[in-house]
């Protein structure tokens, strides 16, 4: 049955009518704000291997930190959007592989000592049905806080007892590199000492891995410098169909669609970085590959479309299986 305009106003006057003459109606439902996150945990098919979207929270990024970024093209990229001006909210990802005989996790978000808004991956892995001691691989994108801390309890002792953790061998040497720990401004040597930290309570089963090669199973590491000297991607292949995990290529969906070349202060090297996401979005756009990033709108899957010499943002459909 087609319903129209009509029909919904003539619908609602029967309605209207039946109220006046005294029919009772439900009670409205009533309950308390919750004020705070529902719980994240999506899942999705990429051939015959399940990928879990996990939720660790999020963090709010302010204008200031983008370099290149114009006040007026971000605002109007804002409105766009239908945002408003300030600060932009963006999520922090992590993404539970099961290739059958394994469990891998890439990435593992911020750890609980960082405040209410992070360090919920626990929780979103408990409400995928998983338990730390199930995850077999810890596949890390690059040693930044907000990926490698939550390896950690928040008394600093490994999360995961059976997992092994993998990182790149760049990343690896730049965070344990003295010389540019004491070359850094001091509010950015705590990303080392954090690095090390969660590096150490993985002593004795830590791998590094460099290049575009295997990382565990049908996952593979596709190098993208620049927002680290190590930082990486992992594509998942199975049955023809791939998904391209790709870290930290976009802090800000908002803008560095349209904007590539916008760059954000947590870039080792904001040149490189800039590249990179040039030359990702290219990849990606050419080969209509579905892709998933570490601060995009969760779950974080999507396609990336051309439009004109930028680009945009396109969320992958969502399929169920009941």
């Amino acid at each position: 049955m087609t319903f129209s305009r009509r029909h919904f106003l003539a619908s609602a006057g029967l309605a209207g009518g039946a109220l006046l003459a005294g029919a009772s109606v439900p009670a409205l439902a009533r309950a308390p704000l919750a004020h705070a996150p529902t719980l994240g945990a999506l899942r999705r098919k990429v051939g015959s291997i399940e990928v879990t979207a996990l939720l660790d929270g999020y963090i709010d990024i302010k204008s200031e930190l983008f370099i290149g970024l114009v006040d007026a093209e971000a605002q109007r990229l804002a409105e766009a959007s239908f945002n408003k001006p300030g600060p932009r909210r963006t999520p922090v990802n992590a993404y539970l592989v099961n290739l059958g005989d394994r469990l891998v996790l890439i990435d593992a978000g911020m750890s609980d000592g960082s405040g209410p808004a992070l360090g919920r991956l626990p929780a979103a892995l408990q409400a995928a049905g998983v338990a730390p001691d199930q995850v077999d691989t810890l596949l890390i994108t690059h040693m930044h806080p907000d990926h490698i801390n939550g390896v950690l309890t928040s008394a600093g002792e490994a999360l995961f007892p059976n997992a092994e953790l993998v990182v790149t061998a760049t990343d690896y040497a730049f965070w344990h590199d003295d010389a540019n720990m004491n070359q850094a401004p001091d509010e950015a040597k705590p990303f080392f000492i954090g690095a090390r930290r969660a590096a150490a309570a993985y002593a004795d089963r830590l791998r590094q891995v460099d290049g575009e090669r295997e990382a565990v199973g049908s996952i593979r590491t596709v190098p993208l410098p620049g927002h680290t000297p190590g930082h990486a991607g992992f594509i998942v292949e199975s049955d023809g169909e791939a998904l391209f995990i790709w870290g930290d290529v976009v802090h800000m969906a908002t803008y560095q669609f349209a904007r590539p070349d916008w760059s954000i202060a947590f870039d080792v090297d904001s040149k490189l970085a800039a590249e990179t996401r040039k030359r990702t979005l290219d990849r990606v756009a050419a080969d209509r590959m579905l892709i998933a990033g570490m601060h995009l709108p969760f779950p974080g899957f999507g396609h990336v479309a051309r439009d004109g010499q930028a680009y945009r943002f396109v969320p992958a459909e969502w399929v169920y299986e009941l």
